[in-house]
């Protein structure tokens, strides 16, 4: 792709400074539970990487069918990227791994996961001493199943999602069915971890108003993105390393009529901005979706308020082999005459790319129309 300027990169702490929190207990939104009876107090800072589950269970559930699902649900692949990646990062520990090594008591994020039917669990005996037992009552006249969600249980910072049934069967349905809302939930304990990691080394202020004067839109940009483009049509905004280019493309789109809000309105979009400005170095070479190879995934959203129109899926260059992975949003206002289309490609070869657009689908998601 055509550039001029590099910037240096940065490198970034996987370690997020917690404030003080009050221990709370939530319930998980969308699942069958009332959170915990049982406070929980904690006096270090928890650690661990973005999108690291640390799942705790007994060896057996691991190894067999219960074990499969979680590995099938929560280690499915992350859409869209050009390379399979996971969801998330799982690995498994026993109370007994805890109890050898404490640290493994201080991670950001457990899902524990047991069996109440079995009398000799460690995890499952964890479990009710945690949720209690008024709580493992009311199973029974419900479905048989439920989740719990606590906070700071052994560290400042983490977040702990209980999945229990009160047989091996139970506890599967639980699993395939929460698995969205749990989804979520761990999504969002992370999303402090992600903002720190994409401003790491600040938010470039002046770069931000530049926007804002030019395209109507608030946007926090983290320091190293410059300007590479900015003409009467579109805003480019880039941050080149060594090994990657993140982008971020700005335009505004004419409102005529709901059909551009739509998985053929947002594509038309994308593939006349990446024709029109996006190449490499090779003559008669542009940009466009590359949805033969994998889905353009589409789905509604809103961003901060306002009705929008997703979608992800990967990119390739017409005549030349480079391809990556991209998330563009399509935002309506009724009050404006224009629609913006803001969108963030990455180029990596050969590197990981899941996190690296969680921090670039985070920086869109501060748009402001």
């Amino acid at each position: 792709m055509q550039t001029e300027n590099k910037v240096s990169s940065q490198k970034f702490s996987n370690r997020l400074p917690v404030t003080w929190l009050v221990v709370i207990v939530l319930a998980l939104s969308g699942c069958n539970s009332e959170g915990l009876q049982k406070s929980m107090e904690a006096e270090r800072n928890a650690f661990g990487k973005i999108n690291q589950v640390n799942v705790l269970c007994d060896q057996a559930l691991w190894d067999g069918p219960l074990g499969d699902s979680l590995r099938y649900y929560y280690g499915a692949a992350y859409p869209i990227l050009p390379q399979p990646e996971p969801i998330f990062d799982l690995r498994h520990l026993t109370l007994e791994q805890l109890r050898q090594d404490p640290l493994r008591k201080e991670l950001r994020t457990y899902l524990i996961v047991g069996d109440l039917a079995d009398e000799q669990s460690e995890t499952s005996a964890l479990i009710r001493q945690d949720v209690g037992k008024e709580k493992i009552r009311t199973l029974a006249a419900e479905n048989g199943y439920g989740n719990s969600v606590a906070k700071n249980k052994w560290a400042r910072g983490q977040t702990l999602v209980y999945l229990y049934g009160l047989t091996e069967a139970k506890l599967l349905k639980n699993i395939t069915s929460s698995f969205p809302a749990v989804a979520k939930r761990l999504h969002q304990a992370d999303e402090r971890l992600i903002e720190a990691t994409t401003y790491f080394s600040g938010e470039d202020l002046t770069l931000s108003e530049e926007v804002r004067a030019k395209m109507g839109v608030s946007i926090r940009l983290p320091e190293a993105f410059y300007t590479a483009l900015a003409d009467e049509k579109v805003m480019w905004l880039r941050r080149e390393t060594s090994e990657i280019s993140a982008n971020i493309l700005i335009t505004k789109v004419p409102y005529t009529d709901q059909s551009q809000l739509t998985r053929e309105g947002i594509k038309a979009i994308r593939n006349e901005i990446g024709k029109e400005y996006v190449s490499s170095s090779i003559a008669n070479t542009y940009m466009r979706i590359n949805d033969v190879d994998l889905p353009l995934f589409v789905e509604t959203t809103r961003i901060n308020g306002d009705y929008a129109l997703e979608a992800r899926g990967i990119w390739d260059i017409v005549n030349d082999f480079m391809g990556g992975a991209f998330v563009s949003y399509l935002i309506y206002d009724p009050a404006k005459p224009d629609l913006l289309f803001i969108d963030a490609f990455v180029h990596a070869p050969g590197k990981e790319k899941r996190d690296l657009m969680q921090e670039m689908e985070y920086i869109l998601h501060t748009a402001k129309y």
